[in-house]
Protein backbone atom coordinates (compact mmCIF):
# COMPACT_ATOMS: atom_id res chain seq x y z
CA UNK A 1 0.00 0.00 0.00
CA UNK A 2 1.46 3.55 -0.98
CA UNK A 3 1.88 5.61 1.79
CA UNK A 4 2.49 9.58 1.30
CA UNK A 5 5.64 11.17 2.75
CA UNK A 6 5.73 12.55 6.39
CA UNK A 7 5.93 16.17 4.82
CA UNK A 8 3.12 16.68 2.27
CA UNK A 9 2.56 19.80 0.52
CA UNK A 10 -0.80 20.58 -1.38
CA UNK A 11 -0.73 24.14 -1.73
CA UNK A 12 -2.86 25.76 -4.75
CA UNK A 13 -4.08 22.48 -6.08
CA UNK A 14 -7.70 24.26 -6.01
CA UNK A 15 -9.10 21.57 -3.21
CA UNK A 16 -12.69 22.60 -1.25
CA UNK A 17 -13.66 19.11 0.32
CA UNK A 18 -12.13 16.30 1.97
CA UNK A 19 -13.25 13.36 -0.48
CA UNK A 20 -13.14 9.62 0.72
CA UNK A 21 -12.60 9.73 4.49
CA UNK A 22 -11.14 5.99 4.33
CA UNK A 23 -8.50 7.16 1.41
CA UNK A 24 -7.36 9.44 3.65
CA UNK A 25 -6.86 7.02 6.78
CA UNK A 26 -5.18 4.79 4.36
CA UNK A 27 -2.18 6.88 2.61
CA UNK A 28 -1.62 9.53 5.39
CA UNK A 29 -0.83 7.15 8.34
CA UNK A 30 2.32 8.31 8.26
CA UNK A 31 2.07 12.01 7.62
CA UNK A 32 2.94 14.37 10.08
CA UNK A 33 3.31 18.21 8.16
CA UNK A 34 0.05 18.92 6.26
CA UNK A 35 0.25 22.35 3.94
CA UNK A 36 -3.14 23.06 2.41
CA UNK A 37 -2.64 27.05 1.65
CA UNK A 38 -3.75 28.42 -0.92
CA UNK A 39 -6.90 26.64 -1.43
CA UNK A 40 -10.31 26.60 -1.22
CA UNK A 41 -11.33 25.40 1.64
CA UNK A 42 -14.22 27.32 3.39
CA UNK A 43 -16.02 24.81 5.51
CA UNK A 44 -14.50 23.50 9.15
CA UNK A 45 -16.57 19.91 8.75
CA UNK A 46 -14.46 19.34 5.38
CA UNK A 47 -11.51 20.33 7.11
CA UNK A 48 -11.65 18.07 10.46
CA UNK A 49 -12.89 15.27 8.28
CA UNK A 50 -9.13 15.54 6.78
CA UNK A 51 -7.48 15.96 9.91
CA UNK A 52 -9.63 13.49 11.97
CA UNK A 53 -8.14 10.90 9.40
CA UNK A 54 -4.41 12.23 9.72
CA UNK A 55 -3.48 9.96 13.34
CA UNK A 56 0.11 11.86 13.58
CA UNK A 57 -0.77 15.20 12.29
CA UNK A 58 1.48 17.63 14.13
CA UNK A 59 1.73 21.00 11.86
CA UNK A 60 -1.26 22.38 9.64
CA UNK A 61 -1.06 24.93 7.61
CA UNK A 62 -4.36 26.59 6.07
CA UNK A 63 -3.21 30.09 5.60
CA UNK A 64 -4.91 31.61 2.22
CA UNK A 65 -8.42 29.90 2.42
CA UNK A 66 -11.75 31.39 2.16
CA UNK A 67 -12.86 30.59 6.25
CA UNK A 68 -13.81 33.97 7.09
CA UNK A 69 -17.54 32.84 6.92
CA UNK A 70 -16.76 29.24 7.78
CA UNK A 71 -18.95 28.67 11.38
CA UNK A 72 -16.63 26.05 13.65
CA UNK A 73 -18.39 24.03 16.29
CA UNK A 74 -16.41 23.02 19.30
CA UNK A 75 -17.03 19.12 18.55
CA UNK A 76 -15.60 19.77 15.26
CA UNK A 77 -12.45 21.72 16.13
CA UNK A 78 -11.79 18.58 18.47
CA UNK A 79 -10.29 16.69 15.28
CA UNK A 80 -7.34 19.44 15.94
CA UNK A 81 -6.73 17.83 19.46
CA UNK A 82 -3.44 16.57 18.78
CA UNK A 83 -2.11 19.76 16.17
CA UNK A 84 0.77 21.56 17.99
CA UNK A 85 1.62 24.26 15.08
CA UNK A 86 -1.04 25.14 13.66
CA UNK A 87 -1.03 28.32 10.58
CA UNK A 88 -3.99 30.69 9.97
CA UNK A 89 -2.13 33.29 8.14
CA UNK A 90 -4.45 35.18 5.65
CA UNK A 91 -7.55 33.93 6.86
CA UNK A 92 -9.71 36.64 8.29
CA UNK A 93 -10.73 33.98 11.46
CA UNK A 94 -12.56 35.57 13.87
CA UNK A 95 -10.78 36.13 17.47
CA UNK A 96 -14.16 33.36 18.65
CA UNK A 97 -12.54 30.81 16.18
CA UNK A 98 -9.25 31.28 17.56
CA UNK A 99 -10.69 30.77 20.80
CA UNK A 100 -12.65 27.63 20.07
CA UNK A 101 -9.56 26.09 18.41
CA UNK A 102 -7.28 27.03 21.91
CA UNK A 103 -9.71 25.61 23.69
CA UNK A 104 -9.89 22.09 22.17
CA UNK A 105 -6.60 22.04 20.99
CA UNK A 106 -4.48 21.07 24.66
CA UNK A 107 -1.09 20.52 22.75
CA UNK A 108 -1.26 23.73 20.67
CA UNK A 109 2.52 25.43 21.32
CA UNK A 110 2.68 27.78 17.58
CA UNK A 111 0.07 29.48 16.18
CA UNK A 112 0.16 32.15 13.28
CA UNK A 113 -2.20 34.63 12.68
CA UNK A 114 -0.18 36.82 9.77
CA UNK A 115 -2.19 38.96 8.02
CA UNK A 116 -5.85 38.97 9.18
CA UNK A 117 -6.62 42.38 9.71
CA UNK A 118 -7.19 42.39 13.31
CA UNK A 119 -7.50 46.01 14.70
CA UNK A 120 -8.26 44.27 18.20
CA UNK A 121 -7.91 41.46 20.25
CA UNK A 122 -11.07 39.60 22.14
CA UNK A 123 -9.50 38.12 25.32
CA UNK A 124 -10.63 35.00 25.81
CA UNK A 125 -12.06 33.10 29.59
CA UNK A 126 -10.09 30.42 29.57
CA UNK A 127 -6.34 30.69 28.57
CA UNK A 128 -4.41 28.64 26.58
CA UNK A 129 -0.93 26.96 28.41
CA UNK A 130 0.77 25.61 26.18
CA UNK A 131 1.36 27.88 23.56
CA UNK A 132 4.72 29.13 23.63
CA UNK A 133 4.92 31.09 20.40
CA UNK A 134 2.39 33.74 18.65
CA UNK A 135 3.35 35.23 15.32
CA UNK A 136 1.10 37.82 14.70
CA UNK A 137 2.62 40.02 12.26
CA UNK A 138 0.85 42.36 9.44
CA UNK A 139 -2.09 43.54 11.37
CA UNK A 140 -3.51 46.28 12.80
CA UNK A 141 -2.72 45.95 16.29
CA UNK A 142 -1.34 49.46 17.26
CA UNK A 143 -2.66 50.25 20.64
CA UNK A 144 -0.69 48.11 23.38
CA UNK A 145 -4.00 47.65 24.93
CA UNK A 146 -4.90 45.52 22.96
CA UNK A 147 -1.78 43.55 22.70
CA UNK A 148 -1.60 42.97 26.93
CA UNK A 149 -4.32 40.56 26.25
CA UNK A 150 -2.09 37.99 24.74
CA UNK A 151 -0.75 38.16 28.31
CA UNK A 152 -3.57 36.65 30.24
CA UNK A 153 -4.29 34.54 27.21
CA UNK A 154 -1.26 32.88 27.02
CA UNK A 155 0.53 32.70 29.55
CA UNK A 156 3.70 30.40 29.15
CA UNK A 157 3.59 32.40 25.88
CA UNK A 158 8.05 32.36 24.77
CA UNK A 159 8.06 33.99 21.55
CA UNK A 160 5.56 37.05 20.67
CA UNK A 161 6.44 38.41 16.60
CA UNK A 162 4.40 41.51 16.42
CA UNK A 163 6.51 42.97 13.41
CA UNK A 164 4.81 45.64 11.14
CA UNK A 165 1.34 45.81 13.52
CA UNK A 166 2.93 49.92 13.78
CA UNK A 167 2.62 49.45 17.61
CA UNK A 168 2.62 52.70 19.68
CA UNK A 169 3.49 52.87 22.88
CA UNK A 170 4.16 50.08 25.60
CA UNK A 171 1.94 51.84 28.32
CA UNK A 172 2.05 49.33 31.16
CA UNK A 173 3.98 49.50 34.71
CA UNK A 174 7.18 47.39 35.02
CA UNK A 175 4.97 45.48 38.15
CA UNK A 176 2.58 44.86 35.52
CA UNK A 177 4.61 43.49 32.71
CA UNK A 178 6.61 40.98 34.47
CA UNK A 179 3.09 39.49 35.46
CA UNK A 180 1.71 39.75 32.18
CA UNK A 181 4.33 38.21 30.57
CA UNK A 182 6.47 36.39 33.18
CA UNK A 183 8.13 33.50 30.29
CA UNK A 184 8.35 35.74 27.24
CA UNK A 185 12.15 35.17 26.34
CA UNK A 186 11.94 36.67 22.91
CA UNK A 187 9.99 39.90 21.05
CA UNK A 188 9.44 40.97 17.50
CA UNK A 189 8.60 44.53 16.89
CA UNK A 190 10.65 45.36 13.84
CA UNK A 191 8.32 48.43 12.20
CA UNK A 192 6.48 49.60 14.55
CA UNK A 193 5.83 53.07 15.62
CA UNK A 194 7.69 53.19 19.09
CA UNK A 195 9.69 56.45 19.05
CA UNK A 196 10.33 56.84 22.68
CA UNK A 197 13.24 55.39 24.67
CA UNK A 198 11.05 54.93 27.94
CA UNK A 199 8.85 52.15 25.80
CA UNK A 200 12.71 50.35 25.39
CA UNK A 201 13.43 50.85 29.15
CA UNK A 202 9.86 49.05 30.04
CA UNK A 203 11.16 45.68 28.00
CA UNK A 204 13.85 45.49 30.78
CA UNK A 205 10.83 44.74 33.36
CA UNK A 206 9.99 41.25 31.12
CA UNK A 207 11.90 38.48 33.28
CA UNK A 208 13.14 36.01 31.29
CA UNK A 209 13.85 38.37 27.98
CA UNK A 210 17.06 37.33 25.55
CA UNK A 211 15.81 38.07 22.38
CA UNK A 212 14.63 41.42 20.86
CA UNK A 213 14.24 42.77 17.20
CA UNK A 214 13.85 46.00 16.59
CA UNK A 215 14.89 47.68 13.40
CA UNK A 216 12.76 50.34 11.70
CA UNK A 217 11.18 52.10 14.56
CA UNK A 218 10.77 56.18 14.18
CA UNK A 219 13.13 56.15 17.49
CA UNK A 220 16.42 54.91 15.71
CA UNK A 221 15.91 56.69 12.35
CA UNK A 222 18.02 60.02 13.32
CA UNK A 223 20.92 57.66 14.62
CA UNK A 224 23.60 55.84 12.58
CA UNK A 225 23.65 52.17 12.22
CA UNK A 226 26.42 51.52 15.14
CA UNK A 227 24.87 54.51 17.10
CA UNK A 228 21.43 52.28 17.04
CA UNK A 229 23.00 49.04 18.27
CA UNK A 230 25.07 50.39 20.68
CA UNK A 231 22.54 52.42 22.58
CA UNK A 232 19.97 49.81 22.40
CA UNK A 233 22.32 46.85 23.80
CA UNK A 234 23.13 49.44 26.84
CA UNK A 235 19.17 49.94 27.37
CA UNK A 236 18.40 46.13 27.39
CA UNK A 237 21.09 44.42 30.02
CA UNK A 238 19.73 40.79 29.88
CA UNK A 239 19.58 41.07 25.97
CA UNK A 240 21.88 38.57 24.19
CA UNK A 241 20.78 38.48 21.00
CA UNK A 242 19.70 41.90 19.31
CA UNK A 243 18.36 42.01 15.66
CA UNK A 244 19.24 38.45 15.25
CA UNK A 245 22.98 39.13 16.20
CA UNK A 246 24.66 37.60 19.33
CA UNK A 247 25.61 40.51 21.96
CA UNK A 248 29.38 39.55 23.32
CA UNK A 249 30.53 40.63 26.28
CA UNK A 250 32.62 42.81 24.84
CA UNK A 251 30.76 44.40 22.61
CA UNK A 252 28.15 45.12 25.38
CA UNK A 253 31.06 46.96 27.49
CA UNK A 254 31.52 48.70 24.45
CA UNK A 255 28.24 49.76 23.79
CA UNK A 256 27.56 50.93 27.92
CA UNK A 257 30.82 52.50 27.70
CA UNK A 258 29.75 54.15 24.74
CA UNK A 259 26.00 55.09 25.96
CA UNK A 260 28.06 57.05 28.48
CA UNK A 261 30.13 59.33 26.57
CA UNK A 262 27.10 59.80 24.06
CA UNK A 263 25.02 61.84 26.85
CA UNK A 264 28.11 63.43 28.87
CA UNK A 265 26.70 66.65 27.79
CA UNK A 266 22.85 66.45 28.14
CA UNK A 267 21.51 68.04 30.81
CA UNK A 268 21.16 66.19 33.97
CA UNK A 269 17.01 66.36 34.33
CA UNK A 270 17.62 64.80 30.48
CA UNK A 271 19.60 61.79 31.20
CA UNK A 272 18.31 58.17 30.82
CA UNK A 273 17.93 55.87 34.34
CA UNK A 274 20.42 53.77 32.36
CA UNK A 275 22.84 56.62 32.23
CA UNK A 276 22.95 56.71 36.14
CA UNK A 277 24.02 53.34 36.68
CA UNK A 278 25.95 52.43 33.88
CA UNK A 279 28.21 55.51 35.68
CA UNK A 280 28.10 52.98 39.05
CA UNK A 281 29.30 50.83 36.81
CA UNK A 282 32.28 52.48 35.24
CA UNK A 283 32.47 56.53 36.43
CA UNK A 284 32.14 58.90 34.25
CA UNK A 285 34.13 58.75 31.98
CA UNK A 286 36.10 61.65 29.98
CA UNK A 287 35.18 61.72 25.83
CA UNK A 288 37.28 59.75 23.52
CA UNK A 289 40.10 61.55 21.88
CA UNK A 290 39.85 62.39 18.11
CA UNK A 291 42.52 61.21 16.37
CA UNK A 292 43.10 62.02 12.81
CA UNK A 293 44.13 58.59 11.06
CA UNK A 294 43.81 59.68 7.20
CA UNK A 295 47.47 59.75 5.57
CA UNK A 296 48.54 63.57 5.34
CA UNK A 297 48.47 65.28 1.95
CA UNK A 298 50.90 68.16 2.27
CA UNK A 299 53.71 68.71 4.44
CA UNK A 300 55.55 72.55 5.21
CA UNK A 301 59.23 71.71 4.84
CA UNK A 302 62.37 74.27 4.67
CA UNK A 303 64.40 73.94 1.44
CA UNK A 304 68.25 73.98 1.69
CA UNK A 305 70.23 74.91 -1.53
CA UNK A 306 74.09 76.55 -1.18
CA UNK A 307 73.27 78.93 1.70
CA UNK A 308 69.36 79.62 0.54
CA UNK A 309 66.89 78.70 2.53
CA UNK A 310 62.80 78.87 2.11
CA UNK A 311 59.90 77.46 3.18
CA UNK A 312 57.73 75.42 0.81
CA UNK A 313 54.45 73.90 1.08
CA UNK A 314 54.67 69.96 -0.78
CA UNK A 315 52.28 67.70 -1.72
CA UNK A 316 52.72 64.21 -0.53
CA UNK A 317 51.46 61.93 -2.63
CA UNK A 318 53.45 63.24 -6.23
CA UNK A 319 56.56 61.61 -6.81
CA UNK A 320 60.16 62.58 -6.14
CA UNK A 321 60.65 62.96 -10.38
CA UNK A 322 57.58 65.62 -9.68
CA UNK A 323 58.94 67.14 -6.61
CA UNK A 324 61.90 67.86 -8.51
CA UNK A 325 60.15 69.98 -11.08
CA UNK A 326 58.21 71.75 -8.39
CA UNK A 327 61.72 72.68 -6.69
CA UNK A 328 62.75 74.45 -10.33
CA UNK A 329 61.97 77.73 -9.98
CA UNK A 330 62.82 77.71 -6.30
CA UNK A 331 66.27 76.50 -6.78
CA UNK A 332 66.54 77.43 -10.00
CA UNK A 333 68.38 74.38 -11.10
CA UNK A 334 66.93 71.99 -14.12
CA UNK A 335 65.57 68.53 -13.16
CA UNK A 336 68.69 66.68 -14.33
CA UNK A 337 71.05 68.96 -12.24
CA UNK A 338 69.55 68.78 -8.88
CA UNK A 339 70.21 65.72 -6.13
CA UNK A 340 67.54 65.67 -3.35
CA UNK A 341 68.14 64.75 0.06
CA UNK A 342 65.36 64.21 2.75
CA UNK A 343 66.11 65.30 6.18
CA UNK A 344 64.18 64.25 9.24
CA UNK A 345 64.33 66.98 11.81
CA UNK A 346 63.78 64.22 14.62
CA UNK A 347 66.53 61.99 13.24
CA UNK A 348 69.09 63.82 10.92
CA UNK A 349 71.89 64.21 13.81
CA UNK A 350 72.05 60.34 14.48
CA UNK A 351 71.12 59.36 10.70
CA UNK A 352 72.02 62.37 7.87
CA UNK A 353 70.05 63.13 5.55
CA UNK A 354 68.59 60.52 3.27
CA UNK A 355 69.15 60.81 -0.31
CA UNK A 356 65.84 60.21 -2.80
CA UNK A 357 67.65 58.22 -5.17
CA UNK A 358 64.19 56.89 -7.25
CA UNK A 359 61.96 59.40 -8.82
CA UNK A 360 59.27 57.12 -8.49
CA UNK A 361 59.00 56.66 -5.11
CA UNK A 362 55.68 58.82 -3.43
CA UNK A 363 56.49 61.14 -0.73
CA UNK A 364 54.11 59.89 1.72
CA UNK A 365 56.67 56.84 1.93
CA UNK A 366 59.60 59.26 3.47
CA UNK A 367 56.84 60.12 6.23
CA UNK A 368 57.43 63.56 5.69
CA UNK A 369 56.32 65.91 8.05
CA UNK A 370 55.60 69.67 8.51
CA UNK A 371 59.56 71.16 9.94
CA UNK A 372 61.36 68.62 7.95
CA UNK A 373 63.96 69.73 5.50
CA UNK A 374 64.85 69.10 1.63
CA UNK A 375 68.16 69.26 0.71
CA UNK A 376 69.07 70.15 -3.09
CA UNK A 377 72.63 69.45 -4.33
CA UNK A 378 73.73 70.84 -7.73
CA UNK A 379 75.37 67.90 -9.74
CA UNK A 380 78.82 68.15 -10.43
CA UNK A 381 79.89 68.18 -13.81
Amino acid sequence: RLNLPSVLVLNGCGISSAGDEGEIAAFCAHVVELDLSHNKLQDWHEISKIVANIPNLDFLNLSSNPLSEAVLEPDCAEAFSRVRRFVLNNTQVSWDIVHTFTHEMPELEELFLCLNEYNTVTASATPCPSLRLLHITDNNLHEWTEVRKFGSMFPSLDTLIMANNNLGSVLESGDNLSRLFPNLRSINLHNSGLNRWEDIEKLNFLPKLEEVRLQGIPLLQTYTDKERRSLMIAQLPSVTCLNGSMVTQGEREDAERFFIRYHLDHPEEELPERYHSLVTKYGKLAPLAEIDLRPRCHAKVEVHCEDRVEQVSIRLDQTVAELKKQLRTVVQLSTNNMRLYYIDKDMCSAFGPEEMKYNTRALHSYSIRDGDGILVVPKTK
